[in-house]
């Protein structure tokens, strides 16, 4: 299969021709069969389109114009190129499907851009007709994801830029409610209209779902939270389709030499204890390392719970049930990863008996709260 795409090198494009181009490689799709991917972009010359509106199979037309600098080039960008795309694939008897982006926007009346994109569709709804040619037509919603470009037209990329560098998020109304999708989910929808996966809604128009409707104050909050999140240790909701994908998001829009940050190393004699990620409902992380013959721990808990992962060094981790005196011992290392669970009822100690540092991943059923830090001393 051959596929042609315009605007690829746009934000929608970007991120097609990339999953298209892996799907070929490693042909996760057996059924596609992708072959060739014409990309054709404002650089492109223009005998390049009208060669491969000859031979394509497929074609997604990306291509418009949403911020012109002036007002003639929305019709010339979404009305006059989409006119030009079905002219060509009529010269040369292409039958071949095509798929049109067009916007949530084409359905207001009396803006340039909506009013220019709403003659697009139309223009592909009448050559599908006359041409008997399968056509989709996306009326998408704001769209968000990785490579989408700040400061032009999408809020998230914007706040995300921002909120990368320390920069102020502009709000002028927190209550307003925008629509967002995906971009994953939008190329997702796009590949299945390969297969003729899909179905259109009782206007004629597809969409891609889910649609996510999102407050621009809310939007703010969880990108604070986000930059936050590096003192916190706080990780995003994952459960939340939103939160999720806007973190994946946010962090396309962090600067290289912005990927690490540090933690708080609490150091003593023995060794230290850093606590890597905290969540309200899955726990903690820590990262605890011992000293040759240092021995931690030495207490019970009621309803906390954890689990031990040595990753380096040699460790012996003991157990008593705090009213018997049978002691339990489990001999674990690095070299063969094993997870010690660490019931309740049951006093504890890990000792390290290696010649080397100690090296142990710590979770916790909760996060520490000092107010409520249900451990007590007991040795083993």
């Amino acid at each position: 299969m051959k596929i042609l795409v315009t605007g690829a090198k746009g934000f929608v494009g970007k991120n097609l021709c990339a999953e298209l181009n892996n799907r070929n490689r490693e042909r996760v799709k057996q059924q596609l069969a992708l072959d060739v991917i014409f990309e054709y972009d404002l650089d492109t010359p223009i005998e390049n389109l009208s060669s491969w509106c000859s031979e394509c199979d497929f074609i997604f037309h990306l291509a418009g114009v949403n911020r012109p600098q002036h007002q003639t080039e929305f019709k010339e960008g979404n009305v006059d190129f989409t006119a030009q795309v079905l002219e060509l694939l009529r010269k040369h008897n292409n039958k071949a499907p095509i798929l049109l982006s067009s916007s949530i926007h084409a359905a207001k009346e009396g803006q340039p851009y909506g009013d220019t994109k709403r003659e697009s569709e139309q223009l592909l709804f009448d050559y599908g007709q006359a041409e008997g040619v399968k056509t989709y037509v996306f009326r998408l919603a704001n769209l968000f994801g990785k490579w989408c470009r700040p400061n032009y037209n999408s809020v998230i990329a914007t706040f995300c830029y921002n909120a990368a560098r320390g920069l102020p998020l502009t709000i002028n109304d927190p209550n307003a409610e925008v629509p967002f999708v995906y971009i994953d989910d939008v190329i997702d929808h796009f590949i299945a209209a390969l297969t003729d996966d899909l179905k259109p809604g009782e206007d004629g128009f597809y969409r891609v779902e889910p649609i996510y409707p999102v407050t621009i104050g809310r939007l703010a909050e969880l990108l604070e939270s986000f930059v936050a999140s590096r003192t916190t240790l706080e990780l995003p909701n994952l459960d939340d389709g939103f939160e999720k994908k806007l973190y994946s998001t946010y962090l396309s829009y962090l600067e290289p030499d912005r990927f690490s940050y540090n933690l708080k190393m609490h150091i003593d004699d023995r060794g230290s204890f850093t606590e890597f990620l905290r969540t309200p409902d899955r726990g903690q992380v820590s990262v605890n390392i011992a000293k040759p013959g240092i021995v931690k721990g030495n207490h019970w808990h009621h309803t906390k719970n954890e689990k031990f992962l040595v990753v380096s060094g040699k460790a012996a981790i003991r157990f008593r049930k705090i009213d018997e005196d049978e002691v339990i011992e489990y001999v674990v290392d690095g070299n063969n990863l094993r997870v010690v669970d660490i019931p309740v009822g049951y006093t504890h100690q890990i000792e390290n008996i290696g010649d080397t540092d100690l090296v142990t991943i710590m979770w916790v059923n909760e996060p520490f709260d000092p107010d409520r830090p249900d451990t007590y001393f007991l040795p083993v």
